[in-house]
């Protein structure tokens, strides 16, 4: 509670307090049992039928936003005694990812989304994820930076990554990286001027040299640098074997040898080779514990077991979006104006990030006596939670009550609909 108040209080009054009732809805997980129903989620909770107008009032229709609201949370996070920034070389990785709240029955919805168990692209509302790494005891987590909507005139998912990496460019600071996934392309990254990031590329991703071919004495003289195939590939039958690397490092980590395989200063298949080329590296690294190795591009000049470490610096944004759906129960949803089904969303990501630092910093909550090594998990401490009604006794700052305005004036029920019926002249004209 002393921690969504902070989140809270400077609302206007009466939108502070609801917003705070919404919000113990939502980390309480009683979406989960109501399947995603606002209005019996809420009720759920304990609160009475006008205290529930209120808080969906507050959601639907109140004056905040998501970007104060997660300010508010950074600040929190950064003030927490244990809290430590992950740096990698004297970096710190910014992750960013695309979430998706799939929304099939939604009429008009604004995105699609690929679902690999449908193979193709559902209706869905997505969100760019950003956010910063960093530690609490032994658990690694993110702190949400910025929740980013899609365009309102553009809904494509090219565009949201357009969007997030244009938010990188104002935003990257010279001792931050941009850390990312398969999800976006290199060109892209360059051509929006990123200048520090570690990204995943396709295993078919092919490179060029940054000086032209040798001439082989016949045609034309290559103008282009030589093709840099990083992995084998086999196509109608045939094996191509990987290109030779520059150079190859070895370390040891966790007692278990892993090795890469670098190529130095290449450039994108089509651009011409030249001192205004712009470069970067290509790391192939081989890790044991997984079947295929990771295919990484930066323009930084950085050891091997240095992009591993900040590449496995973006699996903590992915904890937001499953804490905010499995866990908090927000992958239901049943809310249809254009504010809602992006405000919802949003809240959904803000509480499984509160959720997490919440499990991470209280006491170990077993689920029962069978929970014998219990983990501070989300999961585990909504748990704690489940079916406990909103603390009305719980002391609030004075500012936190309901606004006491004058409704007497007003239209109620049928009459205060903003809906009109037609008259008798427009059916006639109709």
């Amino acid at each position: 509670m002393k921690l969504l108040i902070a989140l809270t209080r400077d609302l206007p009054v009466g939108t502070n307090l609801a917003l705070l009732q919404f919000f113990w809805m939502l980390v309480s997980g009683a979406l989960l049992p109501q399947r995603g129903a606002l209005f019996p989620a809420l009720q759920s909770t304990g609160l009475s039928a006008e205290a529930t107008r209120r808080a969906w009032a507050a959601f639907r229709k109140g004056v905040w936003q998501t970007v104060v609201l997660l300010r508010l949370w950074q600040a929190q996070i950064e003030g927490l005694p244990g809290w430590q920034v992950h740096r990698h070389a004297g970096y710190r990785a910014i992750t960013v990812d695309v979430t998706a709240f799939w929304r099939p029955a939604l009429r008009s919805c604004p995105s699609k989304h690929y679902h690999p168990a449908a193979n193709r692209a559902l209706p869905a509302v997505i969100f760019g994820v950003i956010g910063v790494v960093g530690q609490i005891g032994d658990q690694r987590l993110a702190c949400p930076l910025a929740f980013e909507r899609v365009h309102p005139k553009d809904t494509r998912e090219s565009r949201l990554w357009q969007d997030l990496l244009h938010w990188l460019k104002r935003h990257l600071a010279a001792d931050e990286v941009a850390v990312m996934d398969a999800g976006v392309k290199l060109a892209d990254v360059q051509a929006v001027g990123v200048e520090r990031y570690v990204l995943r590329l396709a295993s078919n991703f092919t490179a060029g040299r940054n000086y032209p071919a040798p001439y082989c004495g016949k045609g034309p003289i290559p103008i282009s640098g030589e093709r840099i195939r990083p992995l084998a590939r086999s196509y109608k039958g045939k094996t191509r074997a990987a290109s030779i690397p520059d150079r190859v490092e070895s370390w040891i980590e966790n007692g278990v040898t892993m090795q890469a395989e670098i190529w130095e200063d290449v450039i994108l298949p089509g651009v011409v080779p030249g001192p205004h080329a712009k470069t970067f590296r290509v790391y192939v690294i081989h890790d044991p514990a997984y079947a295929t190795p990771w295919l990484l591009a930066t323009p930084l000049n950085l050891k091997a077991a240095t992009v591993k470490a900040m590449y496995q610096d973006r699996w903590p944004v992915e904890q937001i979006p499953l804490a905010a759906k499995q866990m908090v129960g927000a992958h239901r949803q049943f809310v249809h104006a254009d504010e809602s089904i992006q405000r919802l969303p949003e809240l959904a990501l803000l509480a499984g990030s509160i959720l997490s630092y919440l499990a991470a910093t209280s006491p170990l909550a077993p689920t029962g006596f069978w929970d014998r090594q219990p983990k501070r998990t989300p999961g585990r401490f909504r748990r704690m939670l489940m079916r406990k009604p909103f603390p009305q006794s719980y002391p609030l700052p004075g500012q936190m009550r309901k606004k006491n305005s004058i409704t007497s004036h007003l239209p109620k029920g049928i009459l205060a609909h903003s809906r009109k019926m037609a008259t008798s002249a427009q059916f006639a004209t109709g």
